[in-house]
């Protein structure tokens, strides 16, 4: 009987870290949460990559 992996949350950590470019959902997440358009924040991803804390620092936040 193999042994159970150990369940972590890594994953859900490494999404919460970045924007996804073709997912709206994120998008607008972003776009409410820094008060800024869907556009503003999709030029800012396509600027400064998809991580996070790049972005929102890019909006201005």
């Amino acid at each position: 009987m193999a042994a159970a992996k150990k369940k972590t949350a890594r994953g859900r950590k490494q999404d919460r870290a970045r924007v996804a470019k073709g997912q709206d959902y994120e998008v607008r997440y972003e776009a409410k949460k820094t008060g800024r358009s869907a556009s503003a924040v999709k030029k800012a991803v396509k600027k400064v990559g998809n991580s996070r804390k790049r972005v929102e620092k890019r909006l201005g936040r």
